[in-house]
């Protein structure tokens, strides 16, 4: 008889690893033993040699679907096991994996919804029903090994029946620790009212036009019915969101596709285990309130997480929003206490429960182009699984300002915090701060270096320069691209274009519009687009008719002529005078007019001389009503021009913005126009591009910023740079926006350490 000793590491804890292992085990006749220790999973085995191979390889292709086995190891073993095979209790190794790997919550599973709805069984309807296969995870870990007594269902005994399941290796709960039931379980809270008495009068405050504040996995949500426009409506005026499109949660996958149209491609991510928000094409009838997404075709669709979600949905009976449990640019809610203090002013009740939620994770939100998801705000269900990154060294990414999240590699992978918001808010900082903590503590990475933004204004930067850690400033644009690079494993040179609204360059002006030869370490500036002041700074960014009328009366003086008096005229009479009066004499004076080569203000000027959009109430919204506006129109593309200047290839918009207006004047609709602007903004990429790779660049593309979430302009962009024979290359996992810088600061600064070695 041969003695192996066996570890296994990758996301094998919370996934039903050890039920798998023993099972695998006991098919192949094999005596031994498995256990959880510290973040990984390890065991010995004895029989015959080959059973054992065998065994180590089913280890590797057959786990349980929330399982990523990254590596299995065999040696010697220490010990001659008994008879038969075991599981053991969890213990702290001598020989710890230097990162350990979180495993994120997932939906419930269809085997525990035939279970929720079966008169028969003992969990009918119970709302925290889950198994091995699902369930809360990465928001009720308080520490690894991952047992029930590190989690916050420690408080919760386990009842006989429970714990017999619990204690079954042929039961669907062997040792899945968020186990619960009726009698032994977290209940669910309506004022006074407990249980199924509690969520029918939730159900009925919603059914009549009100607001519920529901807990979630990962915090507390706002739910109103999204066929109510009154409902809806108080929703937007108490949240104080004006008019970013909330998100829907619909039944199941037949009643998504009543309200969208929707691919194969969105399907399978709808009903993922992550269930992220999606966005999809809206029908064109559609019992939805137009509340819910003003203005924009796209709606964001997504199915139930948890049993209170579809029972609530039964009770309902219709289509509900559901959305952050917070105010605009706050982080959600989680703490009991703290929802009933913070949503009193927007919820017309709580219906809330007694299992604590240890980590804050909003809901993901992803879009799908072609057969490519794009992921927008990687959170709950994907945060905070890890990613590849080569880094040795352990380093954490501080991230941005808005969108902010962090990042913390090492040992070859990177965990992307989860999505906190906005640092400006005192609350979402101090968000920040504790996931940061707490992540730390989990993963067990303890950063050598943090890299962070140029930007001396981000709270972010701040708060890296009070650590007494080493720092690595990379730079904005850099860290985009360098995103997508590490996502698909680039490790030579590429060309990076990040368009996106401002980051800082490092020449000390604001960048948004860029074509870099790169490379993980570094970067050249090799294009650009041409700058326009922005109006008053940050009050520009909020109304996009500043920027519109910066660009009008200031574009870098590339050789174009302006555009004439009577065509500004058309656009500056739909201004306020005092207003449009005050942005010239700034201008002229060039007082409070930072300059920035920035795609994301192009779309906002365009959005504003097409009278789409003057002034907005969320970053984004410019750009969202003009992809709207172009719908699948055809288009003619606007005249446009790339000049050289300074060294570097740029693009002229003034050329641009004067054919539009020339064409507007002449009555061409807007939204063949809007069309036009993207197809444009293709053919304009493309020839830097092509300008590039003339003068030696590589033919890898990586095309990253917030502005390539439009699923048009990325589309057009790629089928371009592709018909020159490029590879072009976008994030998948890894957010596109402002989401994902701090995984590129993590891929940059590691490079950089690494070239030191």
């Amino acid at each position: 008889m041969t003695v192996r000793a066996f570890r296994v590491f990758g996301i094998v804890q919370g996934v039903g690893f050890r039920p798998f292992v023993y099972r695998t085990a006991d098919a192949l006749g094999l005596d031994g033993w498995v256990a959880n220790v510290d973040g990984h999973v390890e065991g010995e085995v004895a029989g015959d040699p080959r059973t054992i191979d065998e065994f180590a390889a089913r280890l590797g292709t057959g786990a349980p679907p929330l399982a990523r086995v990254r590596r299995v190891e065999l040696g010697g073993g220490r010990t001659t096991p008994g008879k038969g095979f075991r599981v053991e209790r969890s213990a702290s190794g001598h020989t710890r994996a230097a990162v350990r790997e979180i495993p994120p919550d997932a939906a419930i599973c269809d085997a525990c919804l035939r279970e929720l709805y079966d008169p028969a069984d003992r969990r009918y309807r119970y709302p925290f029903i889950n198994c091995t296969d699902c369930g809360p995870r990465a928001t009720i870990i308080e520490g690894l090994p991952y047992d029930r007594s590190r989690t916050t269902m420690r408080r919760f005994p386990l009842c006989p029946a429970c714990a017999a399941e619990y204690a079954d290796p042929a039961d669907r709960r062997f040792h899945a620790e968020p186990v619960a039931c009726p009698v032994c379980g977290p209940r669910v809270a309506w004022d006074e009212l407990r249980g199924a008495d509690a969520l029918r009068a939730a159900a009925t405050v919603v059914a009549d036009g009100g607001i519920v504040a529901l807990k979630g996995l990962g915090g507390y949500q706002l739910v109103c019915d999204a066929t109510d426009s009154a409902a809806v409506t108080a929703l937007r005026a108490r949240k104080h969101r004006p008019t970013k499109p909330f998100a829907v949660m619909v039944r199941d996958i037949g009643a998504a596709a009543r309200l969208a149209r929707l691919s194969g491609s969105e399907r399978a991510v709808l009903t993922s285990p992550a269930r992220p928000v999606v966005l999809v094409s809206a029908r064109r009838r559609h019992p939805l309130a137009p509340e819910v997404a003003p203005g924009v075709p796209r709606t964001g669709l997504f199915l139930p997480t948890t049993g209170l979600h579809h029972l609530l949905l039964d009770e309902v009976a219709r289509p509900l929003v559901v959305t952050s449990g917070n105010l605009s640019d706050e982080p959600i809610a989680v703490d009991d206490a703290e929802a009933f203090t913070r949503l009193a002013g927007v919820a017309d009740g709580l219906l809330t429960h007694d299992r604590p939620i240890r980590a804050r994770y909003d809901d993901s939100v992803l879009r799908v182009a072609g057969r490519q998801r794009i992921t927008i705000r990687r959170a709950r269900g994907l945060a905070p699984a890890p990613l590849p990154l080569a880094a040795r060294t352990p380093l954490a990414g501080v991230g941005a300002q808005l969108k902010h999240t962090f990042t913390l590699a090492g040992d070859d992978r990177a965990h992307l915090g989860p999505h906190t918001g906005d640092l400006s808010d005192v609350a979402t900082y101090e968000a920040f701060r504790r996931a940061y903590t707490d992540l730390k503590h989990l993963t067990g990475i303890k950063p050598d270096a943090l890299a962070h933004d140029l930007h001396p204004g981000y709270l972010s930067t701040q708060w890296a320069r009070e650590q007494p850690l080493r720092r690595i400033a990379v730079q904005h644009h850099h860290a985009h691209v360098a995103a997508v690079a590490a996502e698909h494993r680039v490790s030579g040179p590429f060309l990076g274009v990040a368009y996106d609204g401002l980051g800082l360059g490092d020449d000390g002006t604001l960048w948004g519009g860029e074509i870099l030869l790169a490379e993980l370490s570094g970067y050249r500036r090799v294009g650009r687009f041409a700058t326009a002041p922005l109006p008053g700074g940050d009050a520009a960014v909020r109304h996009p008719c500043r920027t519109a009328l910066g660009h009008l009366l200031d574009t870098e003086p590339l050789g174009t002529p302006r555009p004439s008096p009577g065509l500004v005229r058309h656009f500056t009479e739909r201004l306020d005078p005092s207003e449009a009066a005050a942005v010239r004499v700034m201008v002229a004076r060039g007082v409070n007019c930072p300059r920035a080569s920035s795609a994301g203000r192009l779309f906002d000027t365009v959005a504003a001389l097409l009278g789409l959009a003057g002034s907005v109430s969320y970053e984004g919204e410019a750009a969202v009503r003009l992809e709207a506006a172009a719908g699948t129109a055809r288009a003619v593309p606007l005249a446009h021009r790339i000049t050289r200047a300074g060294g570097l290839w740029v693009y002229d918009s003034m050329f641009t913005l004067a054919d539009l207006l020339e064409r507007r004047a002449s009555g061409e609709p807007v939204g063949d126009l809007a069309a036009a602007f993207h197809l444009t903004l293709a053919h304009v990429t493309a020839e830097l591009v092509a300008r590039a790779v003339e003068d030696g660049a590589p033919h890898t593309v990586c095309l990253g910023g917030g502005c390539f979430v439009n699923g048009r302009l990325l589309s057009e962009v790629r089928r371009q740079l592709r018909s020159q024979g490029l590879r072009v290359l976008f994030g998948h996992e890894v957010p596109a926006g402002d989401g994902g810088i701090s995984y590129g600061q993590a891929a940059v600064a590691a490079a950089r350490l690494a070239k030191e070695r």
